[in-house]
């Protein structure tokens, strides 16, 4: 069963809930929602106690075991909520989820109902003895990304529930303007809700609403530069700049990348593994999959370039000139994102 059918089900008033839910997932809001949607199905089954953890390979598990066999103190039934923001819960921690995992399977209505979040796990880690017991014993949501050319529709699913629609062209421009961000698309949605009635809505309506509030980031911009996205790029920094983000950030975000990026290809042509290299950079998921798609666009022999570029980008953002660079540091950084999203070697 896919996880929309399955929060749907979450919904009915005969729903009998299991004892440990997982969820999985890149973005954040789906997860979220995810969340959300079990939580308030736990509170109608009577869940009052709740108890949240964000756990890691440091972590004391021994709470998450104590929380687990012995309930509330008042003999309320529990929700426990788990996240693992790094995926890694280290030998203890696999070793408690993969008790708790046996102790689940099968079990509905239970004193205590888990949930445990995952970020979307790697190949090498999904396949770990912990994770495959969590994944099989577990009612799991495993929340697939919404892919930029199905924005649209998740946009026009995401306004029908409030008794809105907007023309085609409308939803393609929202989905621009959001710049794949799940997060900036559910604010605009639910503004659009508060601004307008039900019915549908006239693009000038839903443009002025929407660029009152546009919002670019660093992120996108490193997102959209590894996609090799050209005009998103452009656009993304050219929203940078006339927000005036701070100079600093947005080389951050490219700089940075960057050199992780070199990292990975110089060990990539001498032959060693990358995944590993990648998971130690704290690379996965989507961005690993944009990261491998500018591995595999740019030469292994221009990054070192690349990286000598971002110091001579530094260094004009401090106001030194560099010869043989242009003086507006922004068109300097633009250039610098340009070789990685087009692939170019030039200097």
């Amino acid at each position: 069963m896919d996880a929309e059918r399955t929060l749907r089900n979450l919904d009915k008033p005969d729903a009998r809930l299991s004892a440990l839910f997982v969820v999985t997932g890149d973005d954040p809001l789906l997860t979220i929602e995810a969340s959300d949607t079990i939580r308030h199905a736990a509170r109608k089954a009577g869940y009052t106690d709740r108890k949240s953890l964000v756990m890691d390979a440091r972590s004391d598990w021994g709470e998450v075991a104590l929380t687990t066999q012995s309930g509330s103190l008042f003999g309320d039934k529990t929700l426990l909520e788990i996240s693992i923001p790094t995926g890694k819960p280290g030998k203890t921690g696999a070793e408690t989820l993969m008790s708790l995992a046996q102790t689940c399977r099968g079990v509905t209505d239970s004193d205590v109902l888990t949930i445990v979040a995952l970020p979307r796990l790697d190949r090498a880690t999904r396949e770990t003895k912990w994770a495959q017991q969590l994944f099989t014993s577990s009612t799991l949501l495993d929340l697939p990304n919404v892919e930029r050319n199905h924005l649209p529709q998740w946009i026009a699913e995401r306004l029908s529930r409030q008794r809105q629609s907007v023309t085609a062209d409308v939803l393609q421009w929202l989905a621009d303007k959001v710049e794949g961000n799940l997060l900036a698309a559910h604010q605009e949605i639910l503004k659009l809700a508060l601004l307008f009635p039900e019915g549908e809505l006239e693009a000038s309506d839903v443009e002025q609403a929407v660029m009152n509030v546009a919002r670019y980031d660093v992120f996108g911009l490193r997102d959209a530069m590894l996609a090799g996205d050209v005009e998103r790029m452009l656009r993304t920094m050219a929203g940078l700049k006339a927000e005036g983000e701070a100079l600093p950030l947005v080389l951050w975000a490219i700089g940075e990348e960057i050199r992780s990026l070199a990292r990975v290809a110089q060990a990539g042509a001498l032959g060693q593994d990358t995944s590993g290299i990648l998971r130690s950079l704290r690379i996965f998921g989507a961005h690993e999959r944009l990261a491998r798609q500018a591995i595999a666009r740019v030469s292994p022999n221009s990054w070192p370039a690349a990286v000598q570029h971002a110091h001579e980008v530094d260094r004009l953002i401090k106001g030194i000139q560099v010869a043989g660079r242009l003086h507006d540091p922004w068109e300097e950084m633009t250039r610098l994102a340009m070789r990685v999203t087009v692939g170019s070697s030039n200097r």
